[in-house]
């Protein structure tokens, strides 16, 4: 059964021409013939509207204060005023009016929504919540060596520096390590000298 289809795989290559192999343009699907008839239109419930760039300006009422009243407003009341900003903005803005011109820059560029400066006080707060998290993690680190057991005995000055004699004798990293001509390290010693009850 391979061998049949290789041999018709084969068959099919050798009655093809060579430029087809090469070309990297898609043959239409058997879907593309279905996508290509006319559909029928969809009456939607409400008319679309199409947008052309305003050539009336928008009245200064509807503009003023917009800074104190832009975070009163719904979403669809904002939405629909940056369209109209966004369509007088199409045409030429030497016929804009200031008022627009100060409204689009602010609804744009404006500290609101994610850019809003942050409420007094905040930054007191954030480092008063900082200290005490560290104080708690000060005082847990405390506590936890509190009931710690004491170190084992090879954390000892005197354990390392046994360390230290025992790498020179048995020649542990003679090329640039404790047993090399010339070290002057501390070898395995890292610990204070141990306390004699």
């Amino acid at each position: 059964m391979f061998a049949r289809s290789i041999s018709r795989v084969a068959a099919r290559s050798s009655a093809m021409p060579t430029t087809a192999l090469r070309s990297y343009r898609t043959m239409p699907g058997p879907m593309a013939c279905l996508n290509a008839r006319p559909q029928p239109e969809k009456k939607s419930i409400a008319p679309q509207q199409t947008r052309a760039a305003s050539e009336h300006a928008i009245s200064n009422p509807t503009l003023a204060g917009i800074e104190k009243r832009w975070e009163a407003m719904t979403p669809q009341e904002q939405a629909d005023l940056w369209m109209q900003l966004r369509d007088r903005m199409k045409v030429d803005w030497h016929q804009m009016t200031l008022q627009e011109k100060k409204a689009a820059y602010w609804i744009s560029f404006g500290p609101h929504g994610p850019r809003a400066l942050p409420p007094k006080g905040e930054n007191l707060k954030i480092f008063i919540k900082v200290a005490q998290l560290t104080l708690v993690s000060f005082a847990i680190f405390y506590v936890i060596h509190l009931f710690a057991k004491p170190q084992p005995k090879t954390m000892s000055k005197e354990w390392q520096e046994a360390s230290n004699e025992y790498a020179k004798r048995e020649q542990i990293n003679p090329l640039y390590g404790i047993s090399s001509e010339g070290y002057e390290g501390k070898g395995f010693v890292q610990s204070p000298p141990a306390e004699k009850a």
